[in-house]
């Protein structure tokens, strides 16, 4: 027999992460230690990089300067336009995919009273985050044209930097990472 698992005291994070308490142990564990990890990234936010991580993130936005870096590299690289065409095509429509799935999960992003979110966001939908699927399809796909390294620490800054703010829950981030690194194969 299982034992109730109390959600946790944050309003916010028990609508978010309902879904995961009811199930079994196992989907217990992952809602605490996502709210564990949450609350780990969120506290260490602290001025002045938090200017600077927002004005990171900001970047993501709708995977903008993915996208712009894929019509960057189409203007400066005629030789492979193809390839740089069909990377971008791949990151938007990423975002075109992470768009349509957040629709269908309706996860609630992170409202955790003592840890507010530091920047405001186009919707109140987290699962999976845009930031981490956008940009890990560009370190895909775009890795076959760049040094994949950079692309690679840029990604998993960009993402955790929605961590950082407060807007994204560590599963969110990973869904969308992993979400990114399957369809930007498609811009290979």
């Amino acid at each position: 027999m299982h034992r109730a698992v109390p959600p946790p005291a944050e309003p916010g994070a028990r609508r978010s992460l309902l879904v995961l308490l009811r199930g079994g142990p196992a989907a217990q564990a992952i809602g605490r230690a996502d709210l564990r990890l949450y609350r780990l990234i969120r506290s260490a936010a602290r001025p002045p990089a938090l200017d600077a991580v927002g004005r990171f993130s900001q970047l993501g936005e709708h995977a903008a300067g993915w996208l712009v870096l894929g019509a960057i590299g189409m203007a400066a690289d005629p030789g492979r336009r193809d390839r740089w065409r069909r990377a971008a095509l791949a990151v938007g429509g990423t975002y075109a995919l992470n768009t349509a799935i957040k629709g269908v999960f309706r996860r609630a992003r992170p409202t955790v009273e003592d840890l507010p979110a530091l920047i405001a966001t186009p919707t109140a939908l987290s699962f999976p985050s845009a930031h981490a699927s956008s940009s890990f399809a560009a370190a895909r796909a775009y890795s076959a044209l760049l040094p994949a390294g950079p692309l690679y620490l840029t990604a998993t800054a960009m993402a955790l930097s929605r961590v950082y703010l407060g807007v994204h829950y560590p599963t969110d981030i990973a869904a969308g990472a992993l979400l990114g690194t399957i369809t930007g194969s498609a811009g290979r």
